[in-house]
């Protein structure tokens, strides 16, 4: 499939091949990996993709899912120690890890090995005008954004990028490379989901992943389907937007995404089918959620005279916090400007943000 329809060798991909031998060794050495993902539906289709093929090539594998509100956003100290105390050998990040230089110095300090695979930027250094990338102790960093990384396509999302490695494994285990192109409807969903470009490898990626999905195997899909009472025949990238992924993504916003990750993991219908209609009803929560929020933020800014601002902060104390980047996003639709939305969080104030084209939120 991959040369046919115009995907770039995995291999590529810098450190892909260091990080799949890495682990070819520890499978061999029978050491303890654990997957470190992140809580949004990018992240759980990541640490779906790995979790399974490596699985299926015979590691000791588990996965942790940060949680939303008492972890924060990727890997930490508490993670990595936790990993520590149960005896965990290696680390694996997905869809996160690329700015976690300090917490990666922590976890090597513990003499752990530690893999990151992610997509976003690479944080930098600036000195006298001229950018250094921050360097990880991790001992392989595959992310197609780092400066002297020569694979072509640079708009993978989290699950892109994991499910390259997956096939470089697969090679290395001369596995049927059939089953790596089972998870791709795991990649479509992520890529739409997480509004990477449609173009080159992605639009790749979406259109076998749609083909794929429309006779999945996997019961949670399956069952998650029937919840939102989606036709596979009929599904489009409309669906895993608007319908399927944030049912997906509702978990982890009010609840744990270990929920989804179960739900892509079982092999039992009725547990599926029950799990599916827990994350509709958390969706429509959030929805609820989300709708009362916008209101909330629309009224301070029209009372607190702030629709001239070049950048809106609305300070939401009682919104949820894990619905203050939707907001934010509402809010930057209807105003045109960039939007900090802050809520009262449980160790102080906690917000997200939302930019426009021409503004770097990082920068």
């Amino acid at each position: 499939m991959y040369k046919r329809q115009g995907l770039h060798a995995p291999e590529l991909l810098k450190d892909a091949q260091k990080a799949v031998d890495i682990l070819t060794e520890k499978i061999a050495q029978h050491k303890k990996i654990r997957i470190i993902g992140d809580y949004d539906i990018d992240g759980i289709c990541s640490i779906t993709i790995l979790y399974k093929a490596l699985k299926k090539a015979g590691a000791d594998v588990d996965y942790v899912v940060p949680h939303r509100i008492t972890d924060g956003y990727g890997i930490n100290e508490h993670l990595i120690d936790n990993a520590a105390a149960e005896g965990k050998d290696t680390i694996l990040t997905c869809d996160n890890g690329i700015a976690a230089i300090d917490e990666i110095a922590w976890a090597k300090a513990q003499k752990m090995t530690v893999l990151v695979t992610d997509h976003h930027a690479v944080p930098f250094e600036e000195h006298e005008g001229r950018r250094t990338e921050k360097k990880s102790l991790a001992d392989a960093v595959v992310n197609p954004h780092q400066q002297d990384c020569g694979y072509p396509y640079k708009e993978l999302c989290g699950a892109g990028v994991a499910w390259n490695v997956i096939r470089v494994l697969y090679e290395n285990y001369d596995m049927d490379k059939r089953e790596a192109e089972d998870l791709l409807d795991f990649v479509a969903m992520a890529t739409v989901c997480d509004v990477m470009s449609l173009t080159g490898e992605n639009r790749i990626l979406v259109k076998e992943g749609l083909k794929r999905i429309r006779h999945t195997k996997n019961i949670g899909l399956q069952a998650l389907m029937q919840a939102c009472n989606v036709q596979p025949e009929n599904i489009s990238a409309y669906h895993f937007g608007y319908v399927l992924g944030p049912c997906v993504n509702a978990t982890g916003r009010l609840d744990t995404a270990r929920h989804a990750l179960r739900l892509f993991e079982t092999g039992q219908e009725t547990e599926a089918e029950e799990i599916a209609r827990d994350l509709v009803d958390l969706n429509q929560e959030r929805k609820e959620l989300t709708l009362q929020g916008v209101e909330m933020a629309k009224k301070l800014c029209e009372e607190g005279g702030y629709e001239n601002d070049p950048v809106l902060v609305l300070f939401l104390p009682d919104v949820h916090e894990s619905i203050a980047g939707l907001i934010a996003g509402r809010i930057r639709e209807m105003y045109n400007r960039p939007v900090f939305v802050l809520t009262r969080g449980e160790e102080g104030v906690k917000g997200s943000g939302r930019s426009t084209e021409n503004y770097s939120m990082y920068e």
